[in-house]
């Protein structure tokens, strides 16, 4: 019985490989008809770039390739790596390190070993010899930082004592500092290039600052511990993340007021990071022990889909074509490759130890 049953499939085999290779011919007289055309539909070529990934406890960045999905490099950078940004110019990524001690909510700080401060700064790290170039003073305990629309400022939010500093690039001096608030993070610049929104966690609030005569203007309310702020590609709505709030604020970014709450709901949802489509359509935030990345639809402010990423992703960056998201997850130490038509993982990528920021570089 079994072999006829080889024998029979042998033969049903062979008979479709000849229905493929041979097709009926339009002209069954001529030897000489034309093969029909393949059936098969191309194959999308991959996702070209790179994403920088800072790691915060291995003090070093993983350099990913997107198209193979593998660590290209590792980029020994200093203590606590975090928040990164790709220079306008695409040469360099600036990173920020601290070398305050890892504190966690709650912990009590009086138990932690003191801070290293000659670690404190902003790595400046290039692009093509995937090195650091050099450090530069970042203000004290550097956590995130947005990049001038000219290349030559830098905006960095320093968290242990409530400042956010703006730095010049070439050498290195500190120009101005403000008040913002209790432990700012979030630093991040409208498209226009006018305004800089800082975050602090404290105080649950946005400091509004003007990026091109260096003065802080206001501040207002959003929701508890805020973490990030994404701005539309037009600049004029931005939404801003808190954590311990489970909300992200709607806000006029122009105006500089909340316009709405969007409730993000979800076990564990803790809104964190985010980044907006190209086409400004959507907006993804990251969930932190929620495991997922929300998506907003931006017309109507509501969240439409969760995707399941992986253990407590935070840092977050798109492709250029808004097809590719990227989530660094930290427990895990990796980090996922999500498509975004289809709203599934299509790759998870083991990096460094703690991975924390994500910048996509083309």
């Amino acid at each position: 019985m079994r072999v006829q049953q080889a024998a029979f499939l042998i033969v049903v085999a062979l008979a479709s490989g000849c229905s493929r290779s041979e097709p009926a011919s339009p002209n069954p007289g001529s030897a000489t008809a034309p093969a029909a055309a393949p059936t098969t539909a191309p194959v999308p070529p991959p996702v070209a770039g790179r994403v920088f990934i800072t790691n915060e406890n291995g003090g070093d960045i993983s350099v990913i390739d997107v198209a193979t999905q593998k660590v290209v490099a590792t980029i020994p950078v200093g203590k606590r790596p975090r928040g990164i940004r790709l220079s306008h110019d695409g040469a360099h990524v600036f990173v920020a390190l601290s070398g305050s001690p890892i504190a966690p909510p709650g912990v009590d700080e009086s138990t932690l070993p003191p801070a290293d401060k000659k670690a404190d700064g902003i790595g400046i790290v290039s692009v093509k010899d995937l090195k650091l170039e050099r450090v530069i003073r970042g203000g004290s305990d550097p956590e995130q930082l947005a990049v001038s629309s000219d290349g030559t400022h830098l905006f960095v939010a320093n968290e242990d004592v409530g400042e956010a500093s703006v730095i010049n690039v070439e050498d290195g001096k500190v120009l101005s500092t403000f008040k913002v608030g209790g432990e700012p993070e979030g630093v991040e610049l409208r498209p226009d290039g006018q305004i800089v929104y800082v975050t602090s966690e404290e105080d649950g609030q946005v400091a509004v600052i003007d990026a091109v005569n260096q003065k802080l203007l206001k501040t207002f309310k959003v929701g508890a511990r805020p973490r990030s702020t994404t701005f539309l590609p037009d600049g004029s709505r931005a939404f801003v993340t808190s954590e311990n709030g489970g909300t992200v604020s709607f806000v006029d970014a122009q105006k500089h007021v909340v316009l709405k709450t969007i409730p993000i709901s979800g076990p564990m949802f803790r809104p964190m990071g985010g980044v907006a489509a190209p086409d400004g359509k959507h907006v993804f935030i990251t969930t932190g022990r929620g495991k997922n990345v929300v998506i907003i639809d931006t017309a109507t402010q509501e969240p439409i889909a969760a995707i399941e990423v992986g253990d407590r992703p935070w840092g977050i960056a798109i492709s250029g074509d808004g097809k590719t998201l990227f989530t660094a997850n930290g427990p895990s130490n990796d980090v996922s490759i999500v498509d975004v038509e289809s709203r599934t993982v299509k790759g998870k990528v083991k990096v460094g130890d703690r991975p924390w920021g994500a910048a996509f570089v083309p």
